[in-house]
């Protein structure tokens, strides 16, 4: 009996030590569960995942890593790299490097360590850049930025927007560095190609329009791809236009200037991320400011994501700007400031450790930055869907659908600047040959942050004449001259070619570097800036020469930033201006050049007549284009300037076309209106023309009188319609009035009652009709 019940208190100890177990993994179960269960909030999945993590984990999400060398190729052991990076988990990963298959076995292998192998099973975010389309290798190549901004279309850009998030998510990356929201201050700034232009309000547009594409994709309010504002804040306005170089301005450009394109991001298109910036604004350097991304995003704005650091821009704090000793105290002073992740590595984030076990930094900031890039990975999904599909990756890369929608958006991009005697469309009936010269005539410009520089992947110009040109028209062709040499030894070669041909087409321009590949010979882009604005090289003398031959002459600009060329625009006929219109522009060129494509471009920046001109964009201050108004020349000497006119040379908004409109009949829904009220504006445009077109109406503002002084005019509406030959359309456009105020000195938002003047035109200088209205 004692022996009995030895063994049946034994075997109720063993069920007693069973139940516990099972209890107690059914209880870590359920705690696991709430960081990982899609149908808990977003803020319970963050407190309960960062109250399991050790401090080594929480910095690990605070830093970003390459899996650039994990290409078959390199033949490493990616267990052992996984092994060594990652084991305490990682906030991103990039692989600029690598083509899209590539990508997507990285963004497998990596991820499956990361959720399976490591103890709290955090996915990384994958990045890869997307400013014109996915940076991968074999990924469409639509325009440029500054092209897209050209269309006046962000209901095109959106579109776009949407193609770039399928062919990003498609190979399993989760945050793309796009789009670029800076306005245009220096024209001589590398990076003017990436921006959407000159006015906030034509960023802010485009921007909205785009960041909804890229991180919503075809569901409206589902964010499952992470959009990354940059440059925030100040970036675009360099002391001599040298890429990184520092800013002035105040609060009054800070804010009214540099501002408003990324409040519409935050506050409009829910933007997931910012980046931070390299530069220096007023002697701050602004990536360690707590008052530019915390007081002012966070706190004013109400941005939610988290800011990641521009490459390098955390270190910079020690070994550039020279504002803190070492990198331990750089790390510190970003962090603080409200950076969350350092990229492309932990520089300086990897000493966090030490000193929050010194405490010189609170374990809370630590907390603070890991909460808010939980925060992005939870909004998008990645919890539950970490990985990519390997199947059939080309099939959802470079479509036909996309293809024929980068076509469409090099159509819209391009701007007709001059058409002396209606030269174009050209008259392929009447042409037994043509001359195609110039560096640019044969040679694919995609513009940076892309993945080639190759002919392979896209139509050149003279590709694309050949496709539309009928093949009783000869194509004398020479390359005239280098982007970047003072060569001249082939512009007779030119010469002749145009000599021999009925009419001669001028492909001018620049080069832009593709990312992290071939940076050879560039003269535009991010890192090349140019210490003037006139056709680089030997470009303008080979205009000249062809010119001098007496031939019709086109000159077609492929190009990121605008050339200062005042002979160009007196002497020849017909200027087109296509910036880099992606894999398809060669081809988009070719059909407006013969009328296949009607031109509907617009400017987004004005071109300067020299660099001794800028600034030259619109939005200027009364006080800002001189007070004689006595413009002078050689001929006749004035005042501001003696010999020349601080005026554009094209300005904003310009753009022809090969029919024409006519504006009437303007009408507003009131002329004494409150702060709260919507004016809504109408105006009938007819196509009096022998085409069918596109237009694009604008409505700029001005308040006669305020207390700040405010710009001559400002952009607050503008519609692209399409109208046929001889149809009248009513066009309606709509303006907040409470978006018509300014922020004064101190930061503070104000819109003062008084008189507004409205202006509707076909650019920034050609108003049609205006009339006035009163904020009481």
């Amino acid at each position: 009996m004692k022996l009995f019940n030895k063994h049946i208190i034994h075997f109720i100890s063993i069920v007693l030590i069973i139940v516990s177990v099972f209890s107690s993994c059914s209880k870590e179960q359920h705690e696991i569960l709430i960081y990982k269960d899609p149908n808990a909030s977003i803020e319970n999945r963050i407190i309960d995942l960062i109250d399991r993590m050790t401090l080594e984990e929480k910095i690990a999400q605070l830093s970003e890593a390459g899996c650039d060398d994990m290409k078959e190729d390199n033949n490493v052991e990616s267990a052992h790299f996984i092994d060594k990076n990652y084991k305490n988990g990682i906030g991103t990963i990039h692989g600029f490097q690598l083509n899209v298959n590539e990508f997507a076995r990285a963004v497998n292998k990596i991820q499956k360590y990361l959720v399976e192998e490591t103890r709290l099973g955090i996915p990384a975010i994958f990045i890869s850049e997307s400013l014109h389309g996915l940076v991968q290798d074999g990924a469409t190549i639509f325009p440029q930025a500054i092209g897209m901004a050209s269309s006046w279309n962000p209901e095109l850009i959106n579109e776009v927007g949407i193609a770039i998030h399928k062919e990003v998510k498609a190979v399993g990356a989760s945050q793309v560095l796009s789009p670029v929201l800076d306005v245009v201050r220096d024209l001589r700034w590398g990076r003017v190609e990436e921006t959407y232009g000159e006015d906030p309000f034509l960023v802010s547009s485009m921007g909205i329009a785009m960041i909804k594409g890229l991180q919503e994709g075809n569901d409206p309010g589902n964010q499952s791809l992470c959009a990354t504002a940059k440059h925030f804040l100040a970036y675009s306005a360099p002391h001599g236009g040298l890429n990184l170089a520092s800013s002035v301005g105040g609060v009054y450009d800070l804010y009214n200037i540099h501002l408003p394109s990324f409040k519409a991001a935050v506050q409009k298109a829910n933007i997931l991320s910012v980046m931070s910036v390299y530069n220096a604004y007023n002697g701050e350097a602004l990536t360690g400011s707590k008052a530019i991304y915390t007081d002012l995003l966070r706190n004013q704005l109400g941005f939610k994501g988290y800011v990641y650091s521009d490459w390098g821009s955390v270190a910079m704090l020690h070994y550039f700007h020279k504002v803190v000793e070492d990198y331990p105290k750089a790390g510190k002073l970003a962090l603080e400031a409200g950076v969350d992740l350092e990229a492309p590595g932990p520089h300086c984030y990897q000493h966090l450790d030490s000193l929050v076990k010194i405490g010189e930094v609170d374990v809370k900031i630590i907390d603070q930055a890991v909460s808010r890039i939980l925060y992005t990975k939870f909004k998008t999904g990645l919890f539950e869907n970490p990985y990519a599909n390997e199947d059939n990756i080309y099939s959802k890369i470079h479509t036909q659908k996309h293809i024929d929608l980068a076509k469409k958006m090099a159509d819209e991009s391009i701007v007709l600047l001059k058409n002396e005697n209606n030269l174009l469309p050209l008259d392929v009936n009447k042409l037994n040959s043509i001359a195609v010269v110039g560096p640019n005539a044969d040679q694919v410009q995609f513009g940076d942050y892309t993945w080639t520089r190759d002919n392979k992947d896209g139509y050149t110009l003279l590709d694309g004449l050949k496709q539309v040109l009928p093949e009783t028209v000869k194509i004398n062709y020479a390359k005239g001259c280098d982007i970047a040499t003072l060569r001249e030894d082939g512009i007779q070669e030119a010469v002749k070619a145009a000599q021999k041909s009925d009419a001669a087409i001028v492909a001018i321009g620049t080069a832009s570097a593709s990312l992290a590949r071939d940076y050879s010979n560039c003269t535009s882009g991010e890192g090349f800036d140019l210490s003037d604005l006139d056709p680089t090289g030997k470009q303008q003398e080979l205009v000249e020469a062809v010119a001098a031959t007496g031939k019709p002459t086109i000159v077609v600009l492929i190009q990121g930033k605008p050339f200062s060329m005042p002979w160009i625009k007196e002497n020849i006929s017909a200027i087109v201006e296509t910036w880099y219109p992606g894999e398809q522009g060669g081809l988009s060129i070719a059909e407006l050049l013969v009328g296949k494509v009607n031109p509907s471009g617009r400017l987004p920046v004005s071109f300067p007549k020299s660099v001794g001109h800028l600034p030259c964009y619109y939005n200027h201050l009364p006080t800002d284009k001189g007070y004689y108004r006595n413009r002078g020349s050689y001929d006749v000497p004035g005042r501001d300037y003696v010999f020349s006119s601080p005026d554009a040379l094209w300005p904003f908004g310009f753009g022809l076309s090969y029919t024409d409109f006519e504006y009437s009949n303007m009408a507003i829904s009131g002329t004494k209106l409150s702060y709260d009220d919507e004016l809504v504006v109408t105006v009938d445009v007819s196509n009096t023309g022998k085409m069918d077109g596109k237009e694009t109406v604008q409505l700029y503002i001005r308040q006669e009188f305020c207390s700040i002084t405010r710009p001559v005019k400002e952009l607050k509406a503008f519609k692209k319609i399409e109208i046929k030959k001889g149809e009248k359309k009513q066009v309606t456009l709509k303006i907040k009035l409470k978006d018509c105020g300014y922020y004064n000195k101190q930061g503070e938002y104000l819109l003062e009652p008084g008189k507004f003047k409205i202006m509707v035109g076909s650019s920034s200088e050609d108003i049609k009709i205006n009339q006035t209205f009163e904020i009481i």
